[in-house]
C-alpha cells in the first residue's frame, strides 16, 4: 500500500486500537468533527487509542454518522513517567479547565476528592453526568495536542480516602502555602510516583491539614500567595513534569 506523508490535519480517539494496514471505522462524534472540520475523503488523520497507540491514514469515505480510515502507519510511545492529581470538587468549570490543561501534560490519574468545604460550593463538578462532561474534555484535549495517553479517572472519593498508588512508592504531595518549596521535592518524582493532593476554595479545614500530614502527606508550596486551586494544580503539574522529563534525558 502507498504511503501517504501528509501531516494528519485532525486527530481522534478511538476504542479501537489501530492496526498499519486496517481499516477503522470512527463514529458519530469523530464524524460530527469531520463536518465541523470540512473534512473530506483524502485527508490524512491520525487515531490514538489513548492507551499509548497512535495511527496515521487517509479518509476513505465520509459516511453521515462514520468515518472510514486507512491506517498507513502506527507508533507505539511509553508511558511517561506517572503523575496522579487528586482535585479538590469545586467549581465545575474551573475543574473542566483544570482537566484540560493536566491532560496536555501528561497526567495519569484523576480522582475528585470531597473536602468538608467542597459542600458549599455552586454549581460544583460531582456525579456521573460531570464525570462524562469531564471525560470529553479530556478527549478534546488529548486530541487537541496529539497526546496518546488518556488520563484514568478514579471515582470520587472523601479526602480520608484518596486514592495513592502502593508499588512503587508514592510521594505524597499536600500543596499548602506553608510547605516546602515543590521544586525540592521534585527530584524525587524520578524514584517516587508523585500524588498532587490540594484542597477547594477557602482551603482546607485544619483538621483535615493534620490528618493528611500525620498520614504521610507532605506539605510543598508553590507561591508566597494563595492561589486559585486550578492555578495550583496545573504549577504543581508542570514543575513535575518537567523535573521528570529531565531526569529522564
Amino acid at each position: 500500500m502507498e504511503r501517504d506523508h501528509r501531516s494528519p490535519v485532525a486527530s481522534f480517539l478511538s476504542d479501537t486500537t489501530p492496526t498499519a494496514g486496517e481499516p477503522l471505522t470512527l463514529g458519530e462524534s469523530a464524524a460530527h468533527h469531520a463536518r465541523v472540520k470540512r473534512l473530506e475523503p483524502g485527508d490524512v488523520v491520525r487515531i490514538t487509542d489513548g492507551a499509548g497507540t497512535a495511527g496515521t491514514g487517509p479518509i476513505e469515505q465520509l459516511r453521515r454518522g462514520a468515518i472510514d480510515v486507512i491506517v498507513q502507519s502506527v507508533e507505539r510511545r511509553p508511558r511517561p513517567s506517572p503523575i496522579h492529581l487528586r482535585i479538590p470538587i469545586g467549581d465545575r468549570d474551573r475543574m473542566l479547565w483544570l482537566a484540560e490543561k493536566a491532560t496536555e501534560l501528561g497526567v495519569s490519574t484523576w480522582q475528585s476528592v470531597r473536602f468538608r468545604r467542597s459542600r458549599s460550593v455552586s454549581p460544583r463538578g460531582e456525579g456521573e453526568a460531570f464525570a462524562t462532561k469531564l471525560r470529553m474534555r479530556m478527549v478534546g484535549a488529548l486530541e487537541q495536542s496529539g497526546g496518546v495517553w488518556l488520563p484514568s479517572i478514579l471515582p470520587e472519593a472523601d479526602v480520608s480516602a484518596t486514592s495513592v498508588p502502593d508499588d512503587p512508592p508514592a510521594l505524597r504531595i499536600l500543596l499548602d502555602i506553608t510547605g516546602e518549596p515543590l521544586f525540592e521535592l521534585a527530584a524525587l518524582a524520578a524514584t517516587h510516583e508523585p500524588v498532587v493532593l490540594f484542597g477547594p476554595e477557602g482551603g482546607m479545614e485544619s483538621a483535615e491539614r493534620d490528618a493528611l500530614l500525620s498520614s504521610g502527606w507532605r506539605a510543598a508550596g508553590l507561591a508566597q500567595d494563595t492561589l486559585r486551586f486550578e492555578t495550583a494544580g496545573i504549577a504543581a503539574v508542570a514543575v513535575l513534569r518537567a523535573a521528570t522529563l529531565g531526569a529522564s534525558r
